[in-house]
């Protein structure tokens, strides 16, 4: 398909910020966009199948047990601690940082930067199609911070889903680190858009859905066997099981009024225009506004190792706290997740670079949404 201005380009132009004005559930797609070489497993992760830390097409699902087991995410109950004002006080999660200008390391394959796209507030108040994004709320060993993420449906779970999608580094440090603490997902956060930074406002107005405790976990694989910036940032996913905070009454899918399928295996020829959004929080922005950048060309590519799904790249100039929010794409006339913000740069902020959603990353959510409770 020719770099241009397709149709599903056009229908990001028309629509906007309404991108995810239609939601429904759907299926998944087909069609890899990177291969993966076997190598060496690591001695943290099962060994009972061939595998390596990008091919996982061998794991049985006790190997996923013994996985998530192992992976000790706590669990533990924040249900009442993110008052409005911890909230507003929470600084935004750090987004790892690469330059697409300095020179590249060996072994690195990229695409020329691409145009800055002016990040663009959604407009107030937002209905049930924004509120399917939201913030999320971590404990970090700095401190309270914030990242972004997405109520994506449940295959196993239709129409009641409480399964949230973001960047693995806004849940766990990686190689070296330990699982971030006290993990609330807050959806449609300021849906009216009353609140204001550093001045009391009622907790109401920043949770119009409730907040949403993480009660169960999963990270890539490869996430927690590597550190720095490189090739496991093509794996920088994470899901969440949440619950609300009284435990009971409706899922998190019926309270926002939707949830968006994620499309695993996204054939990148098709990937023509894509919308990012999220929370920004570091300056000029302050984490009150849902924003989101609307690249009406095809992603570039970002791979630190060739073996692994390249990473998209989009211009955008949303800082850090949009963080593993959402990328979505318009396919058969619905939005549809592809990706999450997970590498970018500082101001003056140019792009976004996320995780191809491939084989790795469907295998663990087809895992984690059938058996992780």
């Amino acid at each position: 398909m020719p770099r241009t201005t397709s149709r599903a380009a056009a229908a990001v132009l028309r629509a906007g910020g309404a991108l995810l004005a239609a939601l429904t559930l759907g299926a998944a797609g087909c069609g890899p966009d990177g291969p993966a070489r076997p190598s060496a497993p690591p001695p943290a992760l099962p060994t009972s199948a061939p595998t390596s830390l990008g091919d996982l097409t061998g794991w049985k699902v006790e190997d996923w047990a013994r996985y998530v087991a192992d992976s000790g995410f706590p669990g533990d109950a924040a249900s009442g601690t993110w008052s409005a004002a911890r909230m507003d006080a929470a600084k935004p999660r750090a987004t790892p940082e690469y330059s697409l200008t300095a020179p590249a390391a060996d072994g690195v394959e990229r695409d020329a930067p691409p145009a800055a796209v002016p990040a663009q507030p959604l407009a107030h108040p937002y209905g049930p199609a924004g509120a399917v994004v939201g913030r999320l709320f971590m404990t970090t060993p700095q401190g309270d911070a914030s990242c972004s993420a997405t109520v994506v449906s449940d295959p196993a779970n239709p129409g009641r889903s409480n399964l949230v999608y973001t960047a693995a580094h806004c849940l766990h440090d990686g190689k070296g680190g330990g699982w971030l603490r006290n993990l609330v997902f807050v959806p449609g956060f300021n849906r009216d858009g009353r609140a204001a930074h550093g001045k009391p406002y009622p907790d109401q107005q920043a949770a119009p859905y409730g907040r949403w405790t993480a009660v169960r976990a999963l990270v890539s694989p490869t996430w927690l066997q590597e550190s720095g910036v490189g090739a496991h940032n093509q794996y920088d996913y994470g899901i969440l099981r949440v619950r609300g905070e009284d435990g009971s009454g409706p899922s998190l899918e019926e309270a926002v009024g939707g949830s968006v399928p994620i499309w695993f295996n996204a054939p990148r020829d098709r990937i023509t225009a894509v919308a990012a959004y999220g929370y920004p929080a570091e300056r000029p922005f302050d984490g009150l506004e849902l924003e989101h950048c609307d690249s009406t060309t095809p992603p570039g590519r970002l791979s630190f190792d060739r073996t692994r799904p390249p990473l998209y790249v989009l211009g955008c100039t949303m800082t850090a706290g949009s963080a593993g929010g959402g990328w979505f794409v318009v396919r058969d006339g619905k939005p549809n997740l592809i990706s999450v913000g997970a590498l970018g740069n500082r101001n003056p902020a140019g792009y976004q670079a996320g995780p191809s959603l491939q084989d790795q990353a469907k295998q663990a959510f087809d895992y984690f949404a059938k058996n992780v409770r």
